[in-house]
């Protein structure tokens, strides 16, 4: 699919849903890692033309919400973190909510969910956060950021660096692929479960007989350090 290209982005107002995409998107990248995010990077992630990255980029620094200088990675100022915890709290909401509330499984809500944050109300969030005992993590094991932006973690590592022997607690299941969710899912491998690295691509999942993991599994699941 070529990239696609936006109009002039000057017309783009301050607090468009185009804007809070590349927020999220710059915050997802360092969420799990610590390496900050390039404009190739993002324009890769957004399916977008690396020029229309750039200008978006250059609005976002005149704004004060990303901290950015040429050909170097992009960064969040507090202001641009907190814009972008506030509608990752909202789409995590969502998510966790769809879940519990309507048994949608762990792979169909991240649609949905995008969809949704943009048109709930504050008091409607808040509502659906109080019912839920205001919960701390997405069912994909994600930190949902408290109102005020706050998150709790706790050490991890990506299954794909796990040394032979290492035992942990999975923490977060990556979203992207629905169709890996679904097969980790059938081999007992969700958010709660202990793991003992047995091999490479091979684990023992809360005890039991080891499992051959599917491909990319390795890359996409992180577990207790």
């Amino acid at each position: 699919m070529a990239p696609r290209r936006a109009d002039s982005l000057d017309r783009v107002p301050a607090n468009s849903v185009a804007i809070d995409d590349y927020l999220k998107t710059i915050y997802h990248h360092t969420e799990w890692q610590s390496v900050a995010i390039t404009p190739s990077q993002l324009a890769a992630e957004l399916a977008l033309a690396p020029s229309t990255v750039t200008e978006m980029v250059q609005k976002l620094a005149a704004l004060g919400l990303v901290s950015h200088r040429p050909y170097g990675p992009v960064s969040l100022t507090d202001a641009g973190r907190a814009r972008a915890a506030a509608i990752i709290r909202r789409h995590r909401l969502i998510e966790t909510w769809l879940v519990r509330e309507f048994d949608y499984a762990w792979d169909e809500v991240h649609d949905e969910a995008e969809v949704l944050e943009h048109a709930i109300s504050d008091r409607l969030l808040e509502g659906i956060s109080a019912r839920l005992g205001h919960p701390t993590r997405d069912p994909h094991g994600d930190a949902i950021p408290d109102a005020s932006g706050t998150v709790v973690t706790e050490p991890f590592v990506l299954l794909a660096e796990a040394a032979i022997g290492h035992s942990g607690r999975v923490l977060r299941v990556s979203d992207r692929d629905p169709a890996l969710l679904r097969a980790l899912e059938g081999a007992g491998i969700d958010v709660g479960h202990a793991v003992t690295v047995t091999g490479r691509g091979a684990v023992q999942v809360d005890g039991g007989a080891t499992i051959e993991l599917p491909d990319a599994a390795t890359s996409a699941v992180w577990i207790t350090a």
